[in-house]
């Protein structure tokens, strides 16, 4: 395999890293509505809860992201 050909594969694999935190966006969201719905006298104490999860999970996808460019252009 020639290097060129690795390299875009692994720029490829490092992307799917975007794909997870997408879902991990929704699913942390999607149960936050839920419970807020269900109960929305504890929605407020839980909404720091949910910015901390938004940002673990976004920040997963963008090293992810990072690490796919640093492997296209940099090596």
């Amino acid at each position: 395999m020639e290097a060129e050909a690795a390299k875009l594969i692994g720029a490829g694999l490092a992307a799917i890293a975007l794909a997870g935190a997408g879902v991990g966006i929704g699913t942390i969201f999607g149960n936050y509505l839920a419970g807020a719905l269900r109960n929305p006298a504890a929605a407020q104490s839980q909404f720091p809860n949910l910015l901390l999860g938004f940002a673990l999970a976004e920040a997963t996808g963008l090293f992810g992201l990072v690490v796919a460019l640093i492997i296209l252009f940099v090596f």
